[in-house]
């Protein structure tokens, strides 16, 4: 049996989202606060049978629940907000005894089985009747307000704010069958449906559902320091001896062994060498101790209170192989925080299967283990390793008819190309400001599904070896080569500082291969600006002499040269922008936006046609930005200009700084420039630029090297603007950040 999906529904930012889950392991990612650690919240909350609080609901239902007095008791009626989540599960047929209690009627056929926890209002009227008392009781004496404090307000002053501190007193669990064929493709049910409950006199919803499904989570905050006085801080020893005392309490007790404990420090030791060999070679799967790390070590710190607690302190051993009197052993607070957090987290998944295992009456079906941000303190290759290893960590029991699901929550893009795209669940965030905002989940593998595969295998290909963060970002910045990659932090200074704000993904990608990106950034919805070069070229000669449309020739894509492959056949194919009937060899430009081929119709195109709008919430905003015609002056003479690059621009736009003997490192200053008109200088920078001896690399460092300080060069005009641009679409509002003391309203006494 495994978990298919679950939908949810009020929990935080997740307003109403459906979840898939892969068979073996499921990598939950997005930017920060998306809601994708809050998926895996609700999973333990819910089926723990956890704490919840008001502060659980989602923004928009605070709303509901005030209104519930605002109206009075012609609310009770109406439906009143509640945390739900539906989980659907994928039986086989000897399962089919234990999900029993789950089939909805007898015309049920083996597909999906459906279970539905609701945490809900008790009574409505009933709350409505509690709040009204707890206002009563707190509302002064003959209406009068107190001397000196017409300014406070006793609890509760909302039905929220009697919820804060109530939740517990009204609100409830509760669970239900669901019926698969009362509910669409999108798993949301049918209108008027009405689930029935789930459990009976012998066994409750809740008890049932536990005989299916065990959680277990390992949260990210470890705390593996080894010293430390804080009561939340536990180190690695600690967390092995607590490993051992469960292990003992799992087994009968081996008196023989715990004697001869009592008699010999050693003989203790080679007893822990024998329980924690299992767990050491495990660890050895993930590549510890490897060649030069320190061994690990398990010893006896021997206290006749604490012997059958079996406590226990890890050491590193340093030395060569042989006899323990030859080696150094060093507490565990002198390794690395990298890998005492991957032995923690061997040790305690190792805990959760070994307490999964031990049950004996009714043991799960399934364990769903939650893993939140594994990558901490961990080097790029260990948290690959970990990442595929990691179910192979764990014993096989899927021949005594169990399973087991992996959910991993990340912002480490080594984790995640490491899994590959169908396990990826990307959470976004969507809505305007404030309570309207809420998050929606896109299955990775439809999108792998759905495209074709060779742009597919491209892009995946593309991110394991860049490993960018695109997944994690507020938007992306498409970019033509290594020289805009390297001037966009200089850019962004000078053209839209609001930007270094946000999280921003800068992925080099070229005029030929920028539109491949078009159907994940789609997909995704994120919002993206593409920079990329007009690359004007000839038109091939047999098109130009029939006389054949220009415009609609399929023309050849760049290299890493900047050569076109019309270039390699015929050398001059590349030419000045303002060559009339040249067109573009960029592929973004034909493919993508703004879709054409004439230079003269790309450098006449309105911002309209350059922007691709939102047509829907997960569609995405995307805008180019390529060069453009300006005005560039020298020796009196001004003249509208634009060029072919990004050097070219850039030599334009800042002429006579160029041009100075200050700045021959940039490679663009002509020889006695001084002697030759507008025209003639613009065509000897086009011809040093389209030079293969023109080292780009070195002109971008070269510009990097200048002062800023001295603003003395200005960022092409077709980046800021598309810069400026950007900032107005994702730069947030600046946070109102609350001061609250700690003060605490009383509840009114009888």
């Amino acid at each position: 049996m495994i978990l298919q999906s679950f939908h949810i529904r009020n929990f935080r930012r997740l307003r109403d989202v459906h979840i898939t889950l892969d068979p073996e392991r499921t990598i939950f990612v997005g930017a920060n606060n998306s809601g994708k650690t809050s998926a895996a919240h609700a999973l333990s909350l819910f089926l723990k049978e956890d704490q919840f609080l008001m502060y659980d609901f989602s923004a928009e239902a605070w709303k509901k629940f005030d209104d519930v007095a605002k109206r009075g008791i012609k609310a009770v009626n109406d439906p009143v907000p509640s945390i739900s989540i539906d989980l659907w599960f994928k039986i086989v047929a000897g399962d089919l005894h234990r999900v029993i209690d789950m089939v909805p009627d007898l015309s049920w056929e083996v597909g999906p089985v459906g279970v539905r926890i609701e945490l809900a209002i008790k009574s409505p009227a009933q709350l409505l009747a509690n709040f009204v008392d707890a206002q009563k009781k707190a509302a002064p004496p003959n209406g009068e307000q107190e001397k000196d404090r017409t300014d406070y307000s006793p609890w509760p002053l909302s039905v929220t704010d009697y919820l804060i501190k109530r939740f517990d007193q009204e609100f409830e669990f509760r669970y239900f069958v669901l019926d698969r064929s009362q509910f669409n493709e999108d798993f949301s049910a049918k209108p008027a449906y009405v689930p029935q409950p789930l459990g009976d006199g012998r066994r409750s919803g809740s008890r049932i559902l536990q005989s299916l499904i065990r959680v277990s989570f390992m949260k990210a905050q470890r705390h593996m320091a080894g010293e430390g006085t804080s009561d939340r801080a536990e180190d690695l020893s600690r967390r092995l001896g607590r490993f051992y005392e469960s292990h003992l309490k799992q087994h009968e007790p081996d008196y023989d062994a715990l004697r001869a404990l009592a008699n010999s420090e050693s003989q203790l030791n080679q007893h822990f060498d024998s329980v924690f060999k299992p767990t050491l070679e495990r660890l050895g799967q993930l590549g510890y101790p490897g060649l030069t790390e320190a061994q690990l070590l398990i010893r006896a710190v021997v206290d006749a209170k604490q012997l059958l607690k079996g406590d226990a302190n890890v050491h590193y051993a340093l030395g060569n192989d042989g006899e323990d009197a030859d080696k150094l052993l060093l507490p565990d607070r002198y390794n690395g925080l990298g890998y005492k957090n991957l032995i923690y987290m061997v040790i305690e998944l190792l805990d959760f299967h070994s307490r999964w295992a031990s049950e004996t009456e009714d043991r799960a079906l399934l364990h769903l283990i939650l893993i939140e941000e594994p990558e901490a303190h961990l080097h790029t290759q260990l948290q690959q390793v970990f990442i595929r290893e990691v179910q192979k960590i764990l014993p096989d029991d899927s021949a005594a008819g169990f399973s087991r699901q992996i959910v991993v929550t990340t912002h480490s893009p080594h984790i995640l190309y490491a899994a590959g795209f169908t396990p990826i669940r990307y959470f976004r965030r969507i809505g305007g400001p404030g309570r309207k905002q809420h998050s929606q989940v896109l299955n990775l593998s439809e999108f792998y599904q759905t495209s074709e595969k060779e742009p597919r295998d491209f892009l995946q290909r593309y991110m394991e070896l860049t490993h960018c963060d695109l997944f994690f970002a507020d938007a992306a910045i498409l970019v033509e080569g290594t020289v805009e990659r390297l001037l966009m932090p200089a850019m962004v200074r000078k053209s839209a500082t609001s930007l270094e704000s946000c999280y921003l993904s800068v992925l080099e990608v070229g005029g030929a291969y920028g539109h491949i990106f078009k159907s994940l950034i789609e997909f995704l919805g994120l919002t993206t600006l593409v920079i990329t070069d007009l690359d004007s070229v000839l038109p091939k000669a047999s098109k130009v002499a029939a006389g054949g449309d220009a415009a609609n020739e399929e023309v050849g894509e760049t290299d890493d040269n900047d050569q076109t492959e019309s270039d390699a056949k015929h050398p001059g194919s590349r030419c000045l922008v303002d060559t009339p009937g040249a067109v573009t060899s960029n592929q973004t430009l034909v493919k993508w936006l703004p879709i054409k081929s004439l230079i003269s119709e790309l450098l006449t195109a309105d911002e309209k046609a350059k922007i691709q709008p939102k047509s829907g919430e997960l569609s995405a905003t995307v805008r180019v930005a390529y060069q453009v015609a300006r005005e560039v002056t020298w020796r009196g003479q001004t003249e509208r200009r634009a060029g072919r690059t990004l050097e070219e621009a850039f030599a334009l736009e800042n002429l006579a700084w160029c041009q100075e003997l200050a700045r021959r490192s940039l490679g663009l200053r002509i020889k006695k420039a001084n002697e030759l008109s507008l025209s003639e200088l613009a065509g000897a920078i086009y011809q040093r630029v389209a030079n293969n001896s023109f080292d780009k690399t070195d002109f971008a460092l070269a510009v990097i090297a200048q002062d800023e300080k001295e603003q003395a060069w200005i960022v092409p005009f077709y980046i800021d603007e598309g810069l400026k641009w950007l900032a107005k679409q994702c730069v947030p509002e600046k946070p109102q950040v609350a001061i609250a003391a700690a003060v605490e309203k009383s509840e009114p006494t009888a």
